[in-house]
């Protein structure tokens, strides 16, 4: 792979100085005024749509989505795409249905939520959980792809590259917090769908005489299997993606999980202004996650066909990035590396926001802001230090990061998913049986793993999910002497949505069904 050009690395520094200067200036305070643990973990309640739903893009798209989604399109195709057009309409069912209860109790934290409604015991077992997996998971692996792509493009060494991320993800979200992170995140959206697209345009040249349509219409006739969107029983990649499973069983257990109940991903809309401007920005992230196939797993057919056989199959998009013209290499870099930062900055944050929040709070009480902010802050430089440390261990011998990624997580988020719905919906639900549910899906799902090692992991979240669900039901039916049963948390909530809501609704259904029509 040729290295960045002196251009390619003026646009990149420039970029940087850029991100790390409007970091620090929306950060900063007025006179006067000294930020609180409500400034710095929710942005002083005053995200506007925009920024909500730019920042939930950028937290999301990531070195997971596009090295590990351009991996598994490059081996698997379009079928891997549903993970982002399924996403669409989740955000919707969020916006709807999740949100009118997080806004009205005004909570900072998913483990705070769990608190109100079935107690401590609870909220300290899942904020443990969340800590490690966003460590030990989710941070390891978005550094470890981070630095993948960076060694393949420039030939930087793994470690240098791992450290560059983690101190330039730091510099940028340490001060300022969310609001750092979600106003800068703007910017790194523009800069990612902007790069993004451009790539795809250039690679998809390559293919024909020079233009895009052309380019599809010759991937279309190359590799004419890696269009199917439901793949059947026979195909070699049916064990990730189970045909119409994908649609009707576990996978949407997966992005509930993921779009309602992950504070990485969540905490940006309980910083906003209201629920209206939260939900428009919900709207805006759906619009664009209809967009992010193009971006993340087009490419990676395109590098099928251009270089077969390449190996690791993770390898594809720093490939293409490494064929792009001078200046517009520095660019995409540019706009890959701001995916990478925006989602270590949110990452760590959050991290940063459970531990304090949830842990350390409960054993160290009326202690001043400062303190707190001070303990979030190390948290956070601690967090991201493990995960240095860890990345090549956990993950230096994956072909596919994405799809481990999300084999791991479905070990626990059946589990997640039952004991927040019932939690919201199911008045009888106890403290024990939502730990019933917690508990329940890593043992069930481990004993099918090893039981049915046939059972794709995708229906295996849908048999889980099912049986916890029964399981939790069960023991709360059970517990005679639970205080939680009867609590309501729907109190007071409205879960009516305004007209455009409704009319974009419509429009992400009608889209994804035309998609997936088109591509059967």
């Amino acid at each position: 792979m040729s290295s960045l050009s002196s251009l390619d690395i003026s646009l990149f520094a420039a970029y940087v100085v850029m991100l790390v200067a409007v970091a620090f200036w929306v950060s900063r305070e007025k006179a006067g005024h000294e930020k609180n643990t409500q400034d710095y973990f929710l942005a002083g309640n005053s995200l506007p749509w925009w920024a909500i739903g730019a920042s939930l893009i950028a937290a999301n798209i990531s070195a997971e989505q596009i090295i590990g989604m351009s991996g598994s399109g490059y081996a698997i195709g379009l079928a891997i795409a549903s993970y982002e057009w399924m996403a669409a309409i989740t955000l919707i069912i969020v916006g709807k249905y999740f949100l009118p209860i997080f806004l009205k109790h005004r909570i900072y934290t998913m483990p705070q939520f769990l608190q109100q409604r079935f107690g401590h015991e609870v909220r300290l077992t899942l904020a443990i959980f969340w800590l490690g997996v966003y460590v030990f998971v989710n941070l390891t692996s978005i550094l470890w792809l981070g630095a993948l792509a960076i060694n393949t493009i420039t030939g930087i060494d793994m470690t240098v590259g791992l450290v560059f991320l983690a101190l330039l993800s730091l510099t940028y979200s340490l001060y300022g917090g969310l609001k750092a992170v979600a106003y800068t995140d703007i910017i790194q959206v523009v800069v990612l769908v902007a790069g993004g697209l451009l790539l795809t345009y250039i690679t998809l040249g390559m293919l024909g005489d020079g233009g895009m349509i052309s380019g599809f219409t010759t991937l279309l006739d190359k590799a004419p299997e890696k269009f199917d969107m439901i793949l059947a029983p026979e195909h070699e990649h049916y064990m990730s993606l189970p045909g119409l499973s994908v649609l009707v069983g576990g996978m949407w257990i997966m992005n509930l999980s993921y779009w309602g109940f992950n504070q990485y991903i969540i905490q940006r809309t309980l910083a906003a202004k209201n629920l209206k401007e939260a939900q428009k920005g919900i709207v805006f992230a759906a619009f664009l996650k209809l967009l992010m196939p193009i971006i993340v797993v087009l490419p990676g057919i395109v590098a099928f066909v251009l270089h077969p056989g390449l190996e690791p199959a993770d390898k594809a998009y720093p490939m293409l990035l490494g064929m792009m013209p001078e200046g517009i290499k520095g660019f995409v870099f540019a706009a890959l590396v701001a995916a990478i930062v925006s989602s270590l900055g949110s990452m760590a944050n959050s991290i940063s926001t459970i531990f304090t929040m949830d842990i350390y709070t409960h054993y160290r009480q009326s202690r001043t802001d400062r303190h707190y902010l001070r303990v979030g802050r190390t948290v956070s430089v601690v967090a991201m230090l493990l995960a240095v440390i860890c990345a090549q261990p956990l993950l230096g011998q994956l072909d596919q990061a994405f799809q481990y990624i999300q084999e791991f997580t479905g070990f626990f988020t059946p589990g997640i998913v039952v004991l927040f719905l019932l939690g919201m919906f199911w008045k009888q639900t106890t403290a024990k049986g939502a730990m019933a549910a917690a508990l329940g899906s890593f043992a069930l799902s481990l004993a099918l793993k090893v039981l049915a090692p046939q059972l794709p992991f995708i229906d295996r979240v849908g048999v889980v999910f099912v049986s916890c669900l029964l399981l939790a039901m069960l023991v709360s039916k059970l517990d005679r002497n639970a205080q939680a049963r009867g609590q309501n948390l729907l109190d007071g909530v409205q879960f009516s949505t305004s007209g455009s809501y409704n009319v974009a609704t419509l429009a992400v259904t009608a889209i994804l069904a035309a998609l997936y029509i088109t591509w059967w």
